[in-house]
C-alpha cells in the first residue's frame, strides 16, 4: 500500500468512525441517541486507533494536516511530501462524511434540528467567540502534536519518520486524543485536525438533507488555523527544548 492510499483510507475510517459516533448520539431514534460527551469522546479516540492501526506500516498514520505540518516542522517529514499527504488526508475525510450520511440518512431524515444535523459533519463552539474559539483549538493541537513528539521508541532514534504509531503502539496516541477531547473538547468540540472538520463540512454543503441549515463557513477558518497554529507552537517548544 503507497503512503498516499494508506493516508487516504486511514483517514476515511477516522472520519467514519469519528463522524459515526456523533451521529449515533445526536441524531433522532439512533440506538445511541442521547448517549452524551463521554461516548462521543471515547468513540473518537477509538476511531483514531482504528485509522492509525491500518495507516501506521505504510504511512506513519498522520491522518491530519496539523500533524503532517508538525512533524515537517521538525524535520521529522518531508516538506516534499506535506501536499501530497495533506490531498489524501482531504479525499479520505470528504468520503468518510460522505458514507456516514448515506449510513444514517434515514435518521437524517427524521432529525428536525438542523444544528444537530451539521454537527455530525463538522466542529461548532458552544459559545462563539472566534478567538476564544482559536485558542481552544490552539491548546488542543498543541497538546496532541507535542504529545506525539514522544510517541517514540528508543530503537527509532532520530529517523525522520512518525514512530510509535503501529497496532499496539497506536494505543499513546488514542490515550491522547481521548484526553483531548475530555478535558478540552467542551468548548469547540475539538476538531484539531483541519481535515476532519473542512471535508465533512463540505460534503454537508453539497448533499440533500431535509431541513439543512448553512455549513457555517464563516466559522470554518477556526478549525484550519487553530490546529496549524497550535501544530506551530508545539514544534517551536519541541525544537527549543531539544537545542
Amino acid at each position: 500500500m503507497s503512503a498516499f492510499t494508506a493516508e487516504f483510507i486511514g483517514t476515511f475510517i477516522l472520519v467514519l468512525l469519528g463522524n459515526g459516533v456523533v451521529a449515533n448520539v445526536v441524531l433522532k431514534g439512533t440506538k445511541g441517541n442521547n448517549a452524551g460527551w463521554m461516548v462521543i469522546t471515547t468513540g473518537w479516540a477509538l476511531a483514531v486507533f482504528a485509522g492509525v492501526v491500518i495507516a501506521g506500516p505504510y504511512s506513519g498514520a498522520h491522518l491530519n494536516p496539523a500533524v503532517t505540518l508538525g512533524l515537517a516542522f521538525t524535520g521529522k517529514f518531508e516538506w516534499a511530501q506535506v501536499p501530497l499527504f495533506i490531498l489524501a488526508q482531504m479525499g479520505g475525510a470528504i468520503l468518510g462524511g460522505l458514507i456516514v450520511w448515506l449510513l444514517y440518512k434515514p435518521h437524517f431524515d427524521t432529525t428536525d434540528d438542523s444544528s444537530l444535523q451539521l454537527a455530525v459533519f463538522c466542529t461548532s463552539p458552544a459559545i462563539r467567540h472566534p478567538y476564544a474559539n482559536l485558542f481552544s483549538e490552539m491548546v488542543g493541537t498543541f497538546v496532541l502534536i507535542f504529545a506525539i513528539y514522544y510517541v517514540t521508541t528508543p530503537e527509532m532514534g532520530d529517523q525522520k519518520t512518525p514512530i510509535g504509531m503501529g497496532s499496539l503502539g497506536a494505543l499513546p496516541v488514542t490515550f491522547i486524543v481521548w484526553a483531548i477531547g475530555l478535558s478540552l473538547g467542551g468548548t469547540t468540540g475539538y476538531a484539531i485536525n483541519p481535515a476532519r472538520d473542512i471535508g465533512p463540512r463540505l460534503v454537508h454543503t453539497l448533499i440533500p438533507i431535509k431541513n439543512k441549515c448553512h455549513s457555517d463557513w464563516q466559522y470554518a477558518w477556526v478549525p484550519i488555523f487553530g490546529p496549524i497554529l497550535g501544530a506551530g507552537m508545539a514544534a517551536v517548544l519541541y525544537l527549543m527544548l531539544r537545542a
